[in-house]
């Protein structure tokens, strides 16, 4: 054997491509990566997710409406009984300033008053110390206030009851006693009447505005969101455009959402026509109600001051305009009589006619300041419960609306999840 033939005999054999049927070369096969297979829904347990949703979006639609109707019936109740306990605190506040006149002037005629006027004094003493006790019991808020306002009371009427009795027994004193009564008024009353008059203006202001249509909106539109979004997931699946259960549950919400947005609009409206109407009507006139017997208060003052009464006359002025502000059209005619009759009085003194002054302004006649008062004081308090009535009586008559429609509200909005659960439903059993 030759070195060539034992160099090829001896070298490693090289590998050679193996050959197909046939005779032909082969390739190698490339290895590719397996092919991701498209995922499988679980649509049982979409469906069941999605009837959750829809349900819990009508329930809570339900209640969240029904609760907010329930609320408005509230707020109307409460507008009604701190419109009357405005009424009532502007009341107590009124009588104390004619009880102040009714002093004032009777003590001008000196020794014993005239018994008519005393009897009246008493009599409006003791409707103050009543309404001050009805108003405690109604409105506990305002009990601490009126706890203090019944001592500030009880100290004038002391101090009234010992002018009385020297001015009866011809002391001079019987004066200072009579100008400290009037100052406990302006400074120790007043300020406990006008903190009580805010209080109670502000709570009824704020509940005739406790409306929303805006707010009671805003369920119904987030369950419509949600009924939609849960049909449009069921129509990507199922190839239907429509549910038909959760279609109806749909047109419910939609429905009572529309009924409840137009009560609370409605209501909405009418409690600003009753705010800018019969309410504030029974406020204003109140209002100059207080202020006339002010005046009348500072008239006598005057006449009592003897010549030294220019302050006094101020204090008339002030008061007058505040009659002029507020009265209405029918009882601003009576205090322009009176008023008329105050400028008599005035002349009177400013001449040097004191007596005849005093005269005039203390005549119980048909045709004296006193009885022109008188009457622009009834019918002033006669507007003011005529115009209180009638706002307590409207926001009252037409509130049981809330409490029926929060029922069918919660009624139909369980209609409206079974609704939505039939629909889901149905198409449950299709798939099975």
């Amino acid at each position: 054997m030759t070195q060539a033939q034992q160099a090829a005999a001896t070298a490693p054999a090289t590998a050679t491509p193996s050959t197909a049927a046939g005779g032909t070369t082969g390739v190698p096969t490339p290895v590719t990566a397996p092919v991701a297979r498209p995922t499988t829904r679980d649509v049982p347990r979409l469906l069941n997710r999605w009837q959750v949703v829809a349900v819990a979006a009508c329930l809570l639609f339900a209640f969240l409406t029904a609760f907010l109707q329930v609320l408005g019936w509230q707020a109307n109740r409460a507008a009604a009984d701190n419109t009357e306990q405005l009424v009532r605190v502007q009341n107590i506040q009124s009588t104390l300033f004619r009880a102040d006149a009714l002093a004032t002037t009777s003590f001008l005629v000196g020794g014993l008053e005239p018994p008519e006027q005393r009897q009246a004094y008493d009599e409006a003493i003791d409707q103050v110390t009543r309404l001050i006790a009805d108003a405690a019991e109604a409105q506990p808020a305002d009990r601490e206030v009126l706890a203090a306002l019944n001592a500030a009371v009880n100290r004038y009427t002391t101090t009234n009851t010992q002018a009385r009795d020297n001015n009866r027994q011809g002391f001079p004193v019987g004066a200072e006693y009579l100008r400290g009564a009037s100052n406990q008024l302006r400074a120790g009353v007043q300020p406990l009447m006008q903190a009580l008059t805010d209080a109670n203006s502000q709570r009824a202001e704020d509940e005739l505005g406790a409306q929303n249509p805006l707010l009671v909106l805003l369920p119904g539109l987030a369950a419509l969101a949600v009924l939609w979004w849960v049909n449009r997931n069921l129509s990507r699946v199922f190839q239907r455009l429509v549910n038909v259960g959760v279609a109806g549950a749909f047109v419910l919400v939609a429905l009572l959402t529309l009924v409840a947005v137009t009560v609370s609009s409605s209501q909405d409206d009418g409690n600003s026509e009753l705010r800018d109407g019969s309410y504030r009507v029974a406020v204003a006139e109140a209002e100059a109600r207080t202020a006339a017997n002010d005046a009348k208060s500072n008239e006598s003052r005057r006449l009592g001051a003897q010549g030294s009464g220019a302050a006094f006359e101020e204090g008339w002025q002030a008061a007058a305009q505040r009659v002029q502000d507020n009265a209405s059209a029918d009882t601003r005619r009576l205090w322009q009589t009176y008023s008329g009759l105050h400028v008599r009085v005035v002349e009177l003194e400013e001449s040097g006619k004191y007596d005849e002054a005093v005269a005039l302004a203390t005549t119980v006649e048909p045709d004296g300041p006193t009885a022109a008062l008188d009457a622009f004081d009834q019918a002033s308090q006669a507007k003011v419960s005529s115009a209180a009535a009638a706002a307590t009586d409207e926001l009252r008559s037409g509130n049981s609306i809330f409490l029926v429609l929060a029922a069918i509200t919660l009624l139909l909005g369980l209609g409206a999840a079974g609704l939505s659960t039939r629909g889901i439903a149905q198409r449950r059993r299709e798939y099975a």
